[in-house]
């Protein structure tokens, strides 16, 4: 989590982002854990909302793209690469 405070701390302070207030449920002992171990909530928020929202643009990039990128691994292993003659290794 130190990782993610950091690098949100720095990505807040490079650039003026607006800021909405969202209400949340959370479940009460996670909360109350949270609040022992002196989290900031916002920060957790805004680093677990970057890596959903990277997840989920890697997965669509992928399903868009997976094809493709098959096609072309089979290419690959059929042909091999346009400069395999010329390798001196």
């Amino acid at each position: 989590m130190a990782h993610y405070r950091r690098q949100l701390h720095v990505d807040i302070l490079a650039v003026s982002m607006p800021m909405n207030r969202v209400r949340l449920n959370v479940d009460a002992t996670r909360l109350e854990r949270a609040r022992r171990l002196n989290l900031d909530l916002s920060i957790v928020f805004e680093a677990a909302l970057a890596d959903a929202i990277r997840r989920k643009k890697n997965a669509t990039w992928v399903r868009r793209n997976g094809a493709a990128l098959r096609a072309y691994n089979e290419h690959l292993e059929e042909h091999g690469v346009f400069s395999e003659s010329l390798r001196s290794f």
